[in-house]
């Protein structure tokens, strides 16, 4: 993966933190998929497995999008606080906008 292309995604966290259309923890995340806001739940590579068990069974019992993506640090350090093991994105714009460039941070480069 390169930097460029996980900076983007580490960015658009940012800007959803900062327009208010994230969250993040554990009971607030868990609320967000609940109430129907959460559009993409990110878990942490290195979330406990019993939390990325908890996130992936709630995600599919309310068809919320799920992804593993980044450490609990770089998830935490994006959005400007502790660590996190897992992040709701609340607009569906910017949680297409972070699929794709998750998606294009996978892919090998062209040459």
């Amino acid at each position: 993966m390169t930097i460029l292309k996980q900076n983007k995604v580490f960015s658009l966290l940012g800007i959803a933190m900062r327009g208010h259309r994230l969250v993040s923890g554990e009971l607030q995340t868990l609320e967000a998929i609940k109430k129907g806001s959460a559009m993409l739940i990110m878990i942490a590579e290195d979330a406990s497995p019993n939390t990325a068990k908890l996130f992936a069974d709630k995600c599919s019992f309310y068809e919320v999008p799920v992804v593993t993506y980044g450490t609990k640090e770089e998830l935490g350090h994006a959005i400007g606080k502790d660590e996190r093991a897992s992040i709701g994105i609340c607009d569906a714009g910017l949680a297409e906008a972070v699929r794709r460039s998750i998606e294009a941070s996978q892919q090998p480069f062209l040459k």
